[in-house]
């Protein structure tokens, strides 16, 4: 657990910076997507997901 937490906020921490410095090309979808997979091992999972549910939810309402 402490590991994953370790590399989700590695991950995070330079898909920030590939953002901000617009250096978006291969690398930055690798660090993304690592990012992403090792999110969805942490206790976010779940209120993402809930989040994510409650988003598409008000789309299909308006």
């Amino acid at each position: 657990m402490v590991v994953t937490v370790s590399l989700v906020a590695l991950f995070g921490l330079v898909l920030f910076f590939l953002l901000r410095s617009r250096s978006l090309g291969p690398g930055a979808a690798f660090i993304a997507a690592g990012f992403g997979f090792f999110l969805a091992s942490t206790g976010a999972a779940r209120p993402i997901n809930q989040l994510a549910e409650s988003l598409i939810q008000t789309v299909s309402n308006l």
